[in-house]
């Protein structure tokens, strides 16, 4: 019985052994990064860096998925496609400033309604 627990014993200590090999060769490899970078970017950026406020956490955002989302996503993209090429179109087609700041903010003004309009999801 005492040599089978020798043996688990010895087992966990070469596990321990090899989870803090493997943890330091990962803090080691972040020091030589946080070195290469502190080298690269320099001190300015360093100093830009410390000031700047961090979140506490990496934050993550996700996109969401399926069919309904990616509808919305392709109208949005022909929404603002169909928009932008309105503003080109004004800005070659008018040459008053006055003209093309009207298309603009009548653009502007009257894009939620046509969107409501072609869009609408209640019928």
């Amino acid at each position: 019985m005492s040599k089978e627990r020798a043996r688990r014993r010895a087992e966990r200590e070469a596990e321990r052994e090899r989870l803090a090999a493997a943890r330091a060769e990962r803090e080691a490899r972040a020091a030589r990064r946080r070195e290469m970078r502190e080298r690269l970017v320099g001190p300015v950026a360093g100093a830009v860096a410390a000031v700047l406020p961090r979140p506490a956490r990496p934050v993550r955002v996700a996109r969401q998925r399926g069919y309904l989302a990616r509808r919305r996503r392709t109208e949005n993209a022909v929404v603002v496609v169909l928009w932008f090429l309105v503003q080109v179109l004004a800005w070659i087609l008018l040459d008053s400033w006055m003209a093309r700041l009207g298309v603009f903010l009548g653009s502007i003004l009257l894009l939620p309604v046509l969107v409501t309009i072609v869009f609408d999801r209640r019928s």
